[in-house]
């Protein structure tokens, strides 16, 4: 088994790509090793020293190291547990915990489904390809809400990929649409 490994805008980040399925649905990140009993891949992955975070992608892993620690020493570790996770053939996850990629309501109105689909087609599969993933939370006042997950949480480009792309994007596509913040 081969992993291939791509830096990410987030130096605290990795991603890692298994060559096979992750998550055959939905995402799922992990901020802490107390929240990874429902992935046993993640739970392997947060023993290793130096790991904060792990999300989980539809064919990626991306991985969140301390800041205090090198990508030398951590991501050795990290490549063997992954590799030896796929290659035993354990689940990536035992409860449903992964997040839905994205609920509509059939009562939602037709600017937020347009917001949606702009994110769905054009902005989350950019996002995956830099390890994380953006999920759209509200629209309200013309401001829209969204949440930035895994290699994106956290990056020092996030603040410039929500104003200066998606921001951009969304007004272009939708005039109702003034500003695009991160919810919190």
């Amino acid at each position: 088994m081969f992993i291939q490994t791509e830096e990410t805008p987030n130096p605290a980040t990795m991603k890692f790509l298994p060559g096979r399925e992750v998550m055959p649905e939905g995402t799922l990140e992990i901020i802490d090793a107390q929240g990874a009993a429902a992935s046993p891949l993640a739970e392997a992955l947060f023993r290793i020293e130096g790991v904060k975070g792990v999300f989980l992608g539809k064919d990626f892993i991306t991985v969140t190291k301390e800041p205090a620690k090198d990508w030398a020493i951590v991501k050795p570790p990290i490549l063997t547990t992954i590799m030896e996770h796929f290659t035993n053939n354990r689940p990536v996850v035992t409860q449903s915990a992964a997040a839905p990629t994205t609920a509509s309501s059939a009562d939602e109105g037709e600017i937020v489904k347009q917001i949606r689909e702009i994110i769905e087609i054009k902005v989350r599969p950019a996002v995956a390809r830099d390890g994380g993933d953006i999920t759209f939370q509200k629209f309200e006042n013309g401001v829209v809400f969204l949440n930035l997950r895994g290699s994106c949480a956290g990056c020092p480009s996030s603040t410039m990929t929500l104003k200066a792309g998606i921001e951009n994007m969304l007004k272009h596509y939708i005039p109702e649409v003034k500003e695009v913040r991160q919810s919190v």
